[in-house]
Protein backbone atom coordinates (compact mmCIF):
# COMPACT_ATOMS: atom_id res chain seq x y z
CA UNK A 1 0.00 0.00 0.00
CA UNK A 2 1.19 3.82 -1.11
CA UNK A 3 -0.68 5.94 1.62
CA UNK A 4 0.26 8.75 -0.53
CA UNK A 5 -2.34 7.75 -2.99
CA UNK A 6 -4.64 7.81 -0.46
CA UNK A 7 -7.17 10.32 1.25
CA UNK A 8 -8.20 9.35 5.02
CA UNK A 9 -11.06 9.80 5.93
CA UNK A 10 -12.53 9.85 10.18
CA UNK A 11 -15.70 9.77 11.75
CA UNK A 12 -15.46 11.49 15.04
CA UNK A 13 -17.94 10.13 17.74
CA UNK A 14 -17.01 6.56 19.10
CA UNK A 15 -14.07 6.57 16.60
CA UNK A 16 -11.93 9.44 17.75
CA UNK A 17 -13.34 9.88 20.98
CA UNK A 18 -13.85 7.13 23.72
CA UNK A 19 -17.65 7.86 23.89
CA UNK A 20 -20.47 9.18 21.95
CA UNK A 21 -20.77 12.83 22.77
CA UNK A 22 -23.92 13.83 21.48
CA UNK A 23 -25.84 10.81 23.09
CA UNK A 24 -23.91 11.57 26.15
CA UNK A 25 -25.01 14.99 26.32
CA UNK A 26 -28.63 14.15 24.99
CA UNK A 27 -28.95 11.39 28.27
CA UNK A 28 -27.51 14.12 30.73
CA UNK A 29 -28.72 17.37 30.11
CA UNK A 30 -32.07 16.60 28.91
CA UNK A 31 -35.41 18.34 30.77
CA UNK A 32 -37.61 15.01 29.80
CA UNK A 33 -37.48 11.34 28.14
CA UNK A 34 -38.84 12.53 24.93
CA UNK A 35 -35.27 11.94 23.44
CA UNK A 36 -36.01 8.19 24.01
CA UNK A 37 -38.42 7.47 21.30
CA UNK A 38 -36.90 9.71 18.90
CA UNK A 39 -33.57 7.14 19.20
CA UNK A 40 -35.87 4.30 18.75
CA UNK A 41 -37.18 5.72 15.63
CA UNK A 42 -34.36 6.80 14.16
CA UNK A 43 -32.86 3.23 15.05
CA UNK A 44 -35.60 1.97 13.36
CA UNK A 45 -35.26 3.71 10.27
CA UNK A 46 -39.14 6.06 10.95
CA UNK A 47 -36.90 9.28 11.18
CA UNK A 48 -33.17 10.49 9.75
CA UNK A 49 -30.73 11.68 11.88
CA UNK A 50 -31.49 15.28 10.99
CA UNK A 51 -35.09 15.51 12.20
CA UNK A 52 -33.51 12.87 15.57
CA UNK A 53 -30.99 15.63 16.27
CA UNK A 54 -33.46 18.35 15.97
CA UNK A 55 -36.09 16.66 18.52
CA UNK A 56 -33.44 15.51 20.99
CA UNK A 57 -31.39 18.64 20.97
CA UNK A 58 -34.63 20.46 21.37
CA UNK A 59 -34.92 18.74 24.84
CA UNK A 60 -31.08 20.00 26.37
CA UNK A 61 -31.20 22.72 28.75
CA UNK A 62 -27.50 23.80 29.36
CA UNK A 63 -25.33 27.06 29.42
CA UNK A 64 -22.75 27.57 27.08
CA UNK A 65 -19.76 27.77 30.05
CA UNK A 66 -21.01 24.66 31.55
CA UNK A 67 -21.49 22.93 28.07
CA UNK A 68 -17.36 24.02 27.13
CA UNK A 69 -17.06 22.39 30.86
CA UNK A 70 -18.37 18.95 29.69
CA UNK A 71 -16.77 18.83 26.90
CA UNK A 72 -13.31 19.91 28.41
CA UNK A 73 -13.73 15.71 30.25
CA UNK A 74 -13.98 14.45 26.77
CA UNK A 75 -11.42 11.39 26.47
CA UNK A 76 -10.19 10.17 22.76
CA UNK A 77 -8.94 7.19 21.24
CA UNK A 78 -5.27 7.12 23.39
CA UNK A 79 -3.88 6.14 19.83
CA UNK A 80 -5.51 8.88 17.70
CA UNK A 81 -2.03 11.59 18.01
CA UNK A 82 -0.05 8.85 17.41
CA UNK A 83 -2.08 8.14 14.36
CA UNK A 84 -2.25 11.60 13.31
CA UNK A 85 1.45 12.01 13.34
CA UNK A 86 2.09 9.10 11.29
CA UNK A 87 -0.12 9.94 8.87
CA UNK A 88 2.15 13.48 8.74
CA UNK A 89 4.54 12.06 8.20
CA UNK A 90 3.37 9.98 5.12
CA UNK A 91 2.23 13.24 3.77
CA UNK A 92 -1.69 12.74 4.52
CA UNK A 93 -3.65 15.45 6.34
CA UNK A 94 -7.01 13.50 7.42
CA UNK A 95 -10.57 15.09 7.37
CA UNK A 96 -13.29 14.51 10.25
CA UNK A 97 -16.79 14.00 8.55
CA UNK A 98 -19.28 13.90 11.63
CA UNK A 99 -22.96 14.36 12.45
CA UNK A 100 -21.73 16.03 15.27
CA UNK A 101 -21.32 19.76 15.11
CA UNK A 102 -18.27 21.62 14.24
CA UNK A 103 -18.07 24.08 17.08
CA UNK A 104 -18.37 21.35 19.79
CA UNK A 105 -15.64 19.11 17.92
CA UNK A 106 -13.04 21.78 17.41
CA UNK A 107 -13.05 22.27 20.90
CA UNK A 108 -12.97 18.51 22.09
CA UNK A 109 -9.96 18.67 19.20
CA UNK A 110 -8.49 21.70 20.60
CA UNK A 111 -8.57 20.58 24.61
CA UNK A 112 -6.16 17.99 23.39
CA UNK A 113 -3.75 19.99 21.76
CA UNK A 114 -5.15 19.26 18.30
CA UNK A 115 -5.52 22.23 16.10
CA UNK A 116 -5.57 22.89 12.08
CA UNK A 117 -7.71 19.43 11.36
CA UNK A 118 -10.50 20.10 8.07
CA UNK A 119 -13.25 19.11 10.22
CA UNK A 120 -17.24 18.85 7.73
CA UNK A 121 -20.05 18.53 10.25
CA UNK A 122 -23.33 20.29 10.86
CA UNK A 123 -23.36 23.65 13.33
CA UNK A 124 -24.65 24.96 16.24
CA UNK A 125 -25.09 28.50 18.63
CA UNK A 126 -26.09 28.67 21.48
CA UNK A 127 -29.69 30.86 22.40
CA UNK A 128 -29.59 31.34 26.33
CA UNK A 129 -29.80 27.48 27.08
CA UNK A 130 -30.77 26.12 23.97
CA UNK A 131 -29.22 25.03 21.41
CA UNK A 132 -29.81 26.37 17.67
CA UNK A 133 -28.96 23.68 14.95
CA UNK A 134 -28.36 24.04 11.18
CA UNK A 135 -27.29 21.36 8.66
CA UNK A 136 -24.65 23.16 5.62
CA UNK A 137 -23.87 19.79 4.76
CA UNK A 138 -27.37 17.99 4.29
CA UNK A 139 -28.68 16.23 1.19
CA UNK A 140 -32.31 17.47 0.53
CA UNK A 141 -33.36 14.63 -0.98
CA UNK A 142 -31.80 11.85 1.74
CA UNK A 143 -33.66 12.71 5.30
CA UNK A 144 -30.85 9.93 6.65
CA UNK A 145 -28.19 12.32 7.96
CA UNK A 146 -28.51 15.65 9.14
CA UNK A 147 -24.80 15.74 7.27
CA UNK A 148 -24.25 13.55 3.88
CA UNK A 149 -20.87 12.25 4.68
CA UNK A 150 -21.02 10.98 1.27
CA UNK A 151 -21.54 14.40 -0.56
CA UNK A 152 -18.42 15.29 1.09
CA UNK A 153 -16.22 12.12 0.79
CA UNK A 154 -16.96 12.24 -3.01
CA UNK A 155 -16.23 16.07 -3.57
CA UNK A 156 -12.88 16.22 -1.66
CA UNK A 157 -11.63 12.42 -2.75
CA UNK A 158 -12.34 12.25 -5.92
CA UNK A 159 -8.86 12.08 -7.39
CA UNK A 160 -7.64 9.54 -4.69
CA UNK A 161 -8.07 6.70 -3.51
CA UNK A 162 -10.24 6.76 -0.66
CA UNK A 163 -9.50 5.15 3.36
CA UNK A 164 -12.54 5.55 5.79
CA UNK A 165 -12.34 4.84 9.16
CA UNK A 166 -15.32 4.95 11.34
CA UNK A 167 -18.63 3.42 13.26
CA UNK A 168 -22.68 3.79 13.16
CA UNK A 169 -25.30 4.16 11.06
CA UNK A 170 -24.14 7.77 9.47
CA UNK A 171 -20.95 6.55 8.39
CA UNK A 172 -22.57 3.80 6.09
CA UNK A 173 -22.68 5.18 2.90
CA UNK A 174 -19.71 7.41 2.91
CA UNK A 175 -17.97 3.85 3.67
CA UNK A 176 -19.20 1.59 0.47
CA UNK A 177 -17.72 4.71 -1.35
CA UNK A 178 -14.49 3.77 0.28
CA UNK A 179 -11.25 1.71 -1.22
CA UNK A 180 -10.37 0.48 2.15
CA UNK A 181 -12.80 0.58 5.18
CA UNK A 182 -11.83 0.06 9.09
CA UNK A 183 -15.30 -0.25 10.64
CA UNK A 184 -15.95 -0.70 14.57
CA UNK A 185 -18.68 -3.08 15.36
CA UNK A 186 -22.21 -1.41 14.43
CA UNK A 187 -20.23 -0.43 11.23
CA UNK A 188 -18.72 -3.29 10.40
CA UNK A 189 -22.14 -5.41 11.18
CA UNK A 190 -24.29 -3.06 8.91
CA UNK A 191 -21.56 -3.42 5.76
CA UNK A 192 -21.26 -6.96 6.36
CA UNK A 193 -25.35 -7.33 5.42
CA UNK A 194 -24.03 -4.95 2.16
CA UNK A 195 -21.60 -7.49 1.66
CA UNK A 196 -19.22 -4.67 1.87
CA UNK A 197 -15.56 -6.00 2.66
CA UNK A 198 -14.11 -4.32 5.83
CA UNK A 199 -11.73 -4.53 8.20
CA UNK A 200 -12.88 -4.54 11.90
CA UNK A 201 -11.20 -2.52 14.56
CA UNK A 202 -11.76 -1.83 18.54
CA UNK A 203 -9.25 1.10 19.00
CA UNK A 204 -7.43 3.52 16.61
CA UNK A 205 -4.19 1.40 17.75
CA UNK A 206 -5.05 -1.50 15.65
CA UNK A 207 -5.80 0.56 12.63
CA UNK A 208 -2.06 2.26 12.93
CA UNK A 209 -0.59 -1.14 12.75
CA UNK A 210 -2.12 -2.09 10.06
CA UNK A 211 -1.54 0.50 8.14
CA UNK A 212 2.68 0.14 9.01
CA UNK A 213 1.86 -3.21 8.69
CA UNK A 214 0.89 -2.81 4.85
CA UNK A 215 3.01 -0.30 4.11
Amino acid sequence: MNLAEYKVFFDFDNTITCVDTLDDIIERFSVNQDWVKLEQDWKAGKIGSRECLKGQLNCVRITRSNLLRYLAKIKLDPNFKPLLLYLKKQGIKPVILSDNFSPLIRFILSSHGIKGMKIYANEIRFAGEKLKLSFPHQNVSCFRCGHCKKNNLLKIGFRDKIIYIGDGLSDVCPACEADIVFAKASLAKQLKERKKRCIVFKNLGEVLGRLKKEK
